[in-house]
């Protein structure tokens, strides 16, 4: 603890204080650096961050949780009539559903956004090389039928009940794109221009556009003088990244960043003991949301490929303690990933109890008995140890990480913590699916979110898909797969809450992943700044960023 303390001193005496944040400028701590910054490629909560200043989606779920455009013009409906229901052949339902770009969106080089830049990402977004990390939503497209510059037609092979919700259309500026792409699909991930020309003005079309960056360090947004949208508030926002927690908190407090980004900021507890400290200074904000923090589970490790192991680990960790001692109980365990907030919840999927008694058993009978030292091993000797992998720098998940440790090392479990920072964490190692056992870090969702990328045996990320995907632990489940596709079919709100609660009650008994808790992210923002509404799911605050204030 002295060593922690002096450290902090350190950074505190070396820190150059400055001045209170000027009109024109706001200084954001980011604590992970993004791996890309092309809308398709990856699924890094930092690059959805950071492109929420300078790239909009078309749809989008606003802070209340409400579906809206962003950047077209009306959400389409089968009531209003720009979605209808089609008959494809062979006599299967689809629907053809229509939008209408905003007339003056432009990209940052005065290019209009267009019904080009549609067709354009659909192509990307289906080509079974281009690397995006969800393919989904592209493959559900049959055909994008372009009616003019703005307006366009998406063919959809299902009907399904978010048909309107398009959030991962992400666009790419076709006009800068198209030839990279062209030239060779399978090395587009590295060959983007968000890649290798990032301060291109024309590929991004928020209220805001990147100036300038320092991979690993920082990245400067500036003005985008096309954006036809409310004036933002500020001139220029940096976005700076600082890895270490406690780091983070040093350089608010001597002025190096103005507010701590709640998406990727300060642990809870951190924030909590901070606000004790410093709560005349700043302004905290803190909203549950649906952020599911767990252990992402490698399934072709041989001991984990095993259920009873996986259900002896939840059982041997007591994540009720956890969430009291170090969250002050803020932070409620998960179940399953479908947190109590989300109105497809399934209260009668318990969580897991900490038993450790039974958790011996279900080791006992897998085989693994007690060896030398307490630690068990298998029939031929083997000894069981496993490996967790999280991110380096976030004193939560090292503390967090530190206890699970202890609680299985009780059962006989010998485990091994290690670290990456994120941007290799999440660039390669998680992606390419390269952890040997357990990998702990936190997935967003939105409302109602069907979790097919991160559950479907055909997102399983390989190099035969260019590592597409989100199905990190390379679960495969017929059961599961049924249930994903009847649910994103099903209409009737009773009908769907049942098939969720099928999902849930399979989840728990599979674990492709070891439930932890759902995340409160704190905010903490200068005195004096207004406008901004923590949304609690994964389209971030800064997708309204034209109303942020100063007061």
């Amino acid at each position: 603890m002295r060593r922690s303390l002096a450290i902090l001193s350190l950074i505190l005496s070396l820190a150059v204080p400055i001045a209170a944040p000027a009109r024109e400028s706001l200084t954001i701590g980011l604590s992970q650096y993004p791996v890309t910054l092309n809308p398709l490629i990856e699924s890094m909560l930092a690059k959805t961050y950071v492109l929420a200043f300078v790239h909009r989606p078309i749809t989008a779920y606003d802070p209340s949780w409400t579906l809206v455009c962003l950047l077209c013009e009306t959400l389409p409906t089968l009531e209003n009539g720009l979605a209808r229901i089609e008959t494809l052949p062979g006599g299967k339902k689809g629907i053809a559903v229509t939008y209408a770009l905003k007339a003056d969106a432009r990209w940052g080089d005065g290019t209009p956004v267009s019904s080009a830049d549609v067709a354009f990402t659909w192509t990307v977004g289906r080509h079974p090389r281009s690397g995006v990390s969800n393919s989904e939503l592209f493959n559900r497209i049959t055909r994008v039928e372009i009616l003019d510059a703005r307006r366009f037609t998406l063919h959809f092979d299902r009907v399904t009940f978010d048909y309107n919700a398009i959030n991962d259309l992400r666009l790419l500026p076709a006009h800068i794109e198209r030839p990279r792409f062209e030239a060779a699909p399978e090395s587009y991930r590295t060959q983007t221009a968000y890649e290798q020309d990032s301060t291109n003005p024309g590929l991004y079309n928020g209220p805001y556009r990147i100036a300038g960056l320092e991979r690993g360090s920082h990245i400067l947004l500036v003005r985008n003088p096309h954006w036809s949208g409310p004036r933002p508030g500020f001139d220029r926002i940096q976005i700076r990244t600082i890895e270490n927690s406690a780091a983070m908190e040093a350089h608010l407090l001597s002025g190096g960043v103005d507010m701590i980004a709640g998406e990727l900021g300060l642990p809870l507890e951190q924030a909590l003991a901070l606000e004790k400290r410093q709560g005349s200074r700043f302004t905290f904000i803190t909203r549950p949301g649906l952020v599911y923090e767990h252990l992402d589970v490698n399934l072709s490790s041989p001991i984990l490929a095993d259920r009873r192991v996986r259900r002896a680990l939840l059982a041997a960790l007591d994540r009720d303690g956890l969430t009291r001692q170090l969250f002050d109980g803020r932070q409620p365990v998960a179940a399953t990933m479908v947190p109590q907030l989300d109105w497809v919840f399934a209260e009668d999927v318990p969580a897991a109890k900490y038993d450790p008694a039974a958790a011996s058993a279900l080791l006992d009978e897998a085989g693994w008995r007690s060896g030398p030292g307490g630690i068990r091993v298998n029939a031929q000797g083997d000894k069981l140890a496993l490996e967790l992998l999280t991110t380096a720098g976030n004193r939560s998940r090292e503390l967090v990480a530190q206890v699970i440790q202890a609680q299985w090392r009780k059962v006989g479990i010998d485990l091994k913590l290690r670290t990456e920072p994120p941007r290799v964490m999440f660039g390669d190692t998680v992606s390419q699916r390269k952890f040997p056992h357990l990998a702990m870090f936190a997935w967003y969702s939105a409302p109602e979110s069907v979790p097919r990328s991160t559950l479907h045996s055909t997102l399983i990320p390989t190099a035969a898909n260019n590592w597409a995907g989100q199905n990190y632990p390379g679960y495969a489940s017929p059961k599961m797969d049924a249930l994903l596709d009847a649910i994103e079919i099903e209409t009737d709100r009773p009908r769907r809450k049942a098939l969720w609660r099928d999902l849930q009650r399979l989840y728990a008994e599979d674990l492709p992943a070891l439930p932890l808790y759902f995340r409160a992210d704190p905010f903490i923002l200068p005195k004096g700044m207004s406008g901004l509404s923590p949304t609690g799911h994964q389209d971030p605050s800064p997708y309204w960023v034209e109303q942020w204030r100063w007061d």
